[in-house]
């Protein structure tokens, strides 16, 4: 709800961006690029989250976070629901960088609860 200073910019958000990067080139890297679902799924997952987090970055609002931990929810139930979860690299890259991507807003929001400026 309230803009931050450069100082208040949060570590986890700068791992959201790197989460976001490589969530985005995972397709390529662990070789699932041949597979639409999975691939489509991690491109527009990764720009999604890279987009509220520069957005934190720039003016931290509580409800990116949650957005965040959403985004981060979905990686992981992903490949049941999309029906790739046979694929185990897609499988296991969505899993992973999701649940680091829910720890990550996790923490942010409880540590913007819990300092001084979090009812501001």
């Amino acid at each position: 709800m309230a803009a931050t200073t450069l100082k208040d910019r949060r570590p986890q958000d700068w791992v959201n961006l790197i989460l976001a990067v490589l969530l985005f080139i995972s397709p390529w890297v662990v070789g699932f690029t041949g597979e639409t679902t999975p691939a489509w799924n991690a491109w527009i997952v990764a720009v999604v989250l890279g987009v509220l987090t520069i957005a934190a970055l720039s003016a931290f609002a509580e409800w990116e976070e949650w957005v965040n931990g959403v985004l981060g929810v979905w990686l992981i139930v992903a490949p049941w629901v999309l029906g790739f979860a046979a694929s185990v690299n897609a499988m296991w890259t969505h899993v992973v960088l999701g649940v680091l991507t829910v720890a990550m807003s996790g923490w942010a929001l409880w540590d913007w609860r819990h300092t001084p400026h979090a009812h501001a």
